[in-house]
């Protein structure tokens, strides 16, 4: 089965998440903004989510993760709980 781990930073708006993914493609630090700004538990280890396999998030987020190239930040995706950002860190397909 497909494994992958990635990052995220969840916050309300797709507007803020469009400004944090601005910052960071600025050179700002994914895992210090999602330390600030993330409304997620996992906001605490760097918005690190750990490793997971295909079907264990929800679709929207499941999809970017299994698609999206490692290591470029995606989004912001809208799920149930709001808009992220998503870094996968690393994938075997």
């Amino acid at each position: 089965m497909a494994q992958a781990a990635a990052s995220h930073i969840l916050v309300e708006t797709a507007e803020r998440a469009q400004e944090l993914k601005t910052a960071i493609e600025g050179g700002a630090d994914f895992a210090q903004l999602a330390a600030e700004n993330s409304s997620c538990p996992s906001s605490r280890q760097g918005g690190a989510l750990g490793t997971f396999g295909r079907g264990q998030m929800v679709p929207e987020f499941d999809e970017v993760v299994f698609s999206a190239p490692v290591g470029v930040v995606q989004g912001p995706v809208k799920t149930q709980f709001g808009y992220h950002l998503v870094l996968v860190t690393e994938r075997n397909d």
